[in-house]
């Protein structure tokens, strides 16, 4: 066979050499510890928590050694793009703080290395097809789905592994006469690798995360090459990780059956291979199972979740940092004021067996984390967030904006045990809701002990000796005395102590009034959300509960 002569048959219009594009993209000029980290999702729609924790390694390893994190778009998949995705998927990574040094953007490419869509880098993977071709390690195959599945029948009927190898490859000999026979009568072709791969035999790799691996060598003569010219992922993401001068690939466990072909490809190429990082399934613990989180079955799966609900990007970010590496937590503690940037991210400390999501843990993560952030700064976010998912809120925030900073600051500068209401965007809209009178709503009942006429009788009893100028003690005092006047303990010791002789005690007389002023059991001390709304809103609000 004249491969060479086979490889101008197949790709005419191909005139560059495959060294000709190791020019056009040299090795970069990077330190020698710099990692060169993609995300390299596929338009479909559908971006996701995994995504996500990827993404994390991905920057991390390239910024904390001063390399280089890019965005790729593996959009060679015509049947799954869903139109606007790559817009989603751009928007998405930005909202939670992902800064990319090169590759895809709404705006444009950035970059040397370029084109960053696969869509776009047709004639390099043609190139590179072409390369395999004159090699002898290519060729064209010119079978059709219903022989493809003709050869799987006869496989299963025998009992041996089923796809396209050794005896059963129909077109791996063909020779260069037979193969312009096909093409003179314009027969559709799929390129396969002619795979060297020996059934049994087996290679040895080491995975950054999960060590050394022993797998089974590739013995498929895969299709690299589409009928439409279109690579495969297997092929395409070998050219671009190459050519890119990607020096770790980070990606899910589930890849890591396709291991063999990759690494039978960078070898037939003579290319050095990157280093895989293939991380665990993200997981859930499901009426005491532990399972994988799924897309039909767990909406936090999908990023949508948390950008409506309106998660911090810096609260996000610091809890996947507690399962991306074991020892996070424990840093943490130890350096509670510390820029997360700090914490020296490794491999080696990820889980290898299903990193456990526990959505409880993340809210409790956001509160620690949001205490530490200035009230301007969540306001900001706060509107941010309501322009794209609550747009009848942000001219409220707006109008109130002093207000609101003060709302979102109450009790959170105490030194000893600051307080840590906030957690994501839609819960600390309706922490404060009750400060907007198209907002206010009585949530939770009045005590038990406590009737309605009652209420009524504290209530006007706290309105008659109400003063917006009131200390915070002369203000309590006040209730204090309201308390007793009308039978009630002036301390919860007195009437644990002799229940029989009151009505209940302050704390109940004070709930009274905390729920006909925010609607709720809990909140904030009531004394200072007072100072806030100002006399008339409180008073308003009094005159209301008691009718």
């Amino acid at each position: 066979m004249d491969n060479k002569k086979l490889a101008d048959l197949l790709f005419p219009k191909i005139t560059r050499s495959i060294t000709d594009y190791e020019t056009v993209f040299p090795e970069r000029n990077l330190s020698e510890d710099a990692k060169v980290t993609r995300l390299a999702p596929s338009p479909t729609g559908f971006i996701h928590l995994g995504n996500l924790y990827g993404a994390f390694v991905d920057e991390r390893l390239a910024h904390q050694s001063n390399g280089v994190f890019m965005l790729r778009i593996e959009d060679t998949d015509d049947k799954r793009q869903v139109e606007g995705a790559v817009e989603t998927i751009i928007s998405s990574l930005e909202f939670f703080d992902l800064k990319f040094d090169e590759g895809a953007g709404i705006d444009g490419e950035k970059g040397s290395y370029g084109p960053y869509f696969q869509s776009k880098r047709a004639e390099l993977y043609q190139t590179a097809a072409k390369h395999l071709v004159e090699m002898g390690r290519a060729y064209p195959c010119f079978c059709s789905e219903e022989e493809l599945e003709e050869i799987r029948k006869q496989q299963m009927a025998e009992n041996v592994n089923t796809g396209y190898y050794g005896k059963w490859a129909r077109d791996r000999n063909l020779s260069l006469e037979e193969i312009q026979v096909h093409l003179a009568n314009q027969e559709r072709f799929v390129l396969r690798l002619k795979s060297m791969g020996i059934l049994e035999q087996t290679f040895e790799i080491e995975d950054a995360i999960r060590g050394y691996l022993s797998m089974p060598v590739n013995d498929q003569d895969v299709v690299i090459l589409k009928a439409n010219g279109i690579p495969t992922y297997h092929f395409a993401h070998v050219v671009d990780d190459h050519f890119m001068r990607v020096t770790h690939v980070v990606r899910g466990e589930e890849w890591l059956s396709t291991l063999p072909i990759h690494y039978e490809l960078f070898t037939t190429l003579g290319w050095e291979f990157p280093v895989y990082c293939h991380t665990a399934h993200l997981m859930k613990i499901d009426e005491g199972i532990k399972r994988k989180l799924s897309k039909r079955k767990d909406p936090e799966l999908g990023l949508e979740y948390y950008m409506k609900l309106g998660y911090h990007p810096a609260a996000v970010r610091e809890y996947l940092m507690t399962i991306l590496n074991s020892n996070f937590e424990e840093w943490r503690i130890e350096n509670p004021d510390s820029d997360i940037d700090e914490f020296h991210f490794t491999l080696n400390k990820m889980s290898n067996s299903g990193a456990l999501f526990d959505l409880g843990k993340l809210n409790d993560i956001s509160k620690n984390v949001l205490v530490n952030i200035y009230a301007q700064e969540i306001f900001d976010f706060l509107v941010k967030w309501g322009q794209a998912y609550r747009r009848e809120i942000v001219d409220l925030l707006l109008e109130h904006q002093a207000a609101v900073l003060q709302l979102l600051d109450v009790g959170r500068d105490d030194p000893v045990k600051p307080r840590k209401d906030l957690i994501y965007c839609e819960q600390i809209f309706d922490f404060i809701s009750y400060f907007f009178d198209e907002y206010f709503q009585i949530v939770d009942p009045y005590p038990e002990n406590i009737d309605e006429e009652e209420v009524k009788k504290i209530l006007k009893a706290y309105l008659s000796t109400y003063d917006h100028s009131d200390e915070q003690s002369q203000w309590f005092d006040k209730i204090r005395t309201i308390a007793t006047e009308n039978g009630y303990a002036a301390k919860p010791k007195d009437f644990k102590k002799h229940p029989d002789q009151y009505k209940g005690h302050v704390g109940d007389v004070s709930t009274v009034i905390r729920i006909a002023i925010v609607g709720r059991t809990s909140s904030p001390d009531v004394w200072a959300l007072q100072q806030i709304m100002g006399a008339d809103k409180v008073q308003q609000r009094i005159k209301s509960a008691a009718e």
